[in-house]
């Protein structure tokens, strides 16, 4: 992964700090079993650890194998060692086990067992394996505390899917303590943050755990310049419409249709196949996705990524003329002198005429789908709702959406869209969705339906808030320049994201300027200032002062909790680009859409009705 040093301002910090010191961590974790190594891992893990330790790295330190764990066992290999990484999950215990177990019965070459959970050890889990009776095969059972992955030069990510679920659901808020701990983590490397604020009971929780763990430090915290100004913690439930809406950005609308995971998407092969010598039509088409790496590492992608759609085209276009002048250079090139230096900016040439290709085929691929008329309806749908239009009643596209049987995903995006835009919905329209939905899809969904509803993502409705928080936060922008924003409002065509708006509030003028729409939404507010000694101060440091007076930019992490869209990221990443004197960087449990933010509350749901993107 590229650390995206080029696009760094004066006001990032270097994130590359952090994934060098996982990356220790984990060498010395395997440099304690001495001789060759397979790694097993949990599917779950190995895109993050790919961040942050390459194989080409593992080899030097004797790992010779690397299987994905299956119940099936493990394939014929001779190494001395052989370490399970997993998560703490029960049903990974059951395969590892029988992994083991198959192993041990088929005796020969004798081999040390090794268990790394990641990010801690569970008790529970260590019981499973004692039920079964393979704990003691184990010659040590250690932990990793992988929390938060560099994704790029401003984005960090817990991966913990099931977040928003975990708390708000099933009452577990262990993420939560992890995400206390990542935080105290980031203070050990880049200095303890000046000032804290959140919204949200998640956030209050985050924030008095960190208060408990720097008690426990007792003064031993590292003495070290803050290189971070400001946290703001943004608990999910705060804003629950922006994850449910179709993003508009470039990459917010790849991972809407294709689904981007640790920084990379599989896409339809036939895109990429190579024309024939002759030119006559594509040869060597596999039948495996092409995977492609996406980040800032890709000036192109960069460039594309947080721009809306509809400006992409003319990018594009731009960058193939400059590209193919580049490359009429060499006809004009008349000396040696000439030649040589055309020469060596080939590779680059050759590299950025290839990054040009796959973004064309990328951008034709989405503009398929964003075509369609399933996706520009509910799109439209999307936007009567947010702009208070039709929601105090059955929708009919809704209607005709489940009587068509479309995936289930996006029935419920919408209703619950519809709902947070009509502050609940009434009595008969709940109704009838609730019983439209059992009947066209099953039985099982009325706990769907009751999850979406302990949620808060479907409720009753209620007192008169979202028309409110509307008005006083600007989230509605008529005639939004897509191609030349001036508003963040331009990741959504027209809506802009609330918590990316309690951001921009919170950096200029404050949220003192908006503490009545902050009462409306839920949760409490959270405001803490640490106490740095002195010597460690910035001179440029005051309590009352958000920005700098300086010209220097101030650094504030904005951390979700519950997980983050791409266009909430670009959104931020637009106000840091703005001349305001704040840099951000994004930190989140996870990386959501509409689709794997509501999939994890639908009960058994038939893969045929779940698997499309839901639009």
């Amino acid at each position: 992964m590229s650390a995206g040093g080029a696009h760094l301002s004066s006001g990032k910090i270097n994130l590359s700090l952090l994934r060098d010191f996982y990356r220790r961590e984990f060498l010395e974790c395997l440099d304690k079993c001495l001789g060759t190594k397979a790694l097993v891992w949990d599917d779950a893990l190995t895109g993050p650890f790919g961040l942050i330790a390459e194989y080409s790295l593992l080899k030097e330190h004797e790992v010779e194998k690397m299987f994905p764990l299956r119940s099936t066992g493990l394939p014929k290999n001779n190494v001395q060692n052989v370490l399970f990484i997993t998560r703490p999950k029960l049903h990974l215990m059951e395969m590892i086990s029988q992994n083991i177990l198959q192993e041990e019965q088929q005796g020969g070459f004798r081999k040390e067992y090794y268990l790394v959970f990641v990010p801690r050890k569970s008790l529970l889990c260590e019981k499973k394996l004692k039920e079964i009776g393979v704990y003691g095969s184990f010659t040590s059972v250690e932990e990793f505390n992988l929390e938060l992955i560099p994704f790029d030069y401003d984005l960090l990510s817990m991966e913990m899917d099931n977040t928003f679920r975990d708390c708000y659901l099933d009452n577990d808020f262990t993420s939560m303590y992890y995400a206390a701990q990542s935080l105290m983590t980031l203070q050990a490397l880049y200095g303890t943050i000046p000032y804290i604020h959140g919204k949200g009971d998640c956030a209050k929780n985050v924030v008095d755990m960190m208060r408990r763990m720097k008690g426990e430090l007792s003064g031993r915290e590292p003495q070290i310049t803050p290189q971070i100004d400001n946290l703001l913690i943004i608990d999910r439930t705060v804003d629950l419409l922006t994850p449910l809406l179709s993003q508009l950005t470039y990459e917010g609308l790849i991972d809407e249709v294709f689904g981007l995971s640790n920084t990379s998407v599989k896409l339809p092969p036939e895109k990429f196949s190579q024309k024939k010598d002759d030119g006559s039509g594509p040869s060597d088409v596999s039948s495996e996705p092409k995977k492609i790496i996406l980040n800032s590492g890709d000036e192109l992608y960069a460039d594309l990524r947080d721009k809306n759609f509809n400006a992409v085209g003319a990018i594009v276009s731009r960058k193939a003329k400059v590209i193919t002048a580049e490359f009429d250079e060499r006809h004009s090139a008349k000396t040696v002198g000439e030649m040589k230096q055309f020469v060596s900016k080939l590779p680059h040439l050759q590299a950025a005429r290839q990054s040009l290709a796959t973004h064309t085929s990328i951008a034709e691929l989405i503009k398929e789908a964003t075509d369609k008329d399933e996706f520009m309806d509910s799109l439209r749908c999307q936007q009567e709702f947010i702009n208070g239009m039709e929601t105090d009643k059955v929708h009919p596209y809704i209607e005709d959406s489940i009587a068509k049987q479309e995936v289930i995903t996006k029935v419920l995006r919408l209703i619950c869209i519809q709902s947070f835009c009509n502050d609940g919905l009434k009595p008969k329209v709940l109704d009838f969705y609730k019983r439209e939905i059992v009947q066209t899809y099953g039985f099982e969904h009325m706990l769907t339906l009751m999850n979406l509803e302990k949620t808060g993502l479907i409720r009753p409705h209620g007192n008169r808030t979202y028309t409110v928080i509307r008005k006083s936060l600007k989230l509605i922008v008529e005639d939004v320049n897509e191609q030349l924003p001036n508003d963040i409002s331009y990741v959504f065509s027209g809506y802009a994201p609330l918590s990316v708006r309690l951001a921009q509030y919170l950096a200029r003028p404050g949220w003192r300027s908006i503490t009545e729409v902050l009462n409306l939404l839920p949760g409490p507010k959270v405001e803490e200032i640490q106490q740095i000694p002195v010597a460690l101060r910035k001179r440029r440091n005051s309590i009352s002062s958000q920005h700098s007076s300086s010209g220097e930019q101030k650094v504030t992490l904005v951390f979700f909790l519950g997980g983050v869209t791409f266009a909430e990221i670009a959104a931020l990443r637009f106000l840091a680009q703005q001349d305001d004197g704040t840099d951000y960087i994004v930190a989140t449990t996870a990386i959501v859409n509409a689709g794997n933010f509501i999939t994890p509350l639908v009960e058994k749901f038939e893969s045929h009705l779940c698997d499309s993107p839901a639009y």
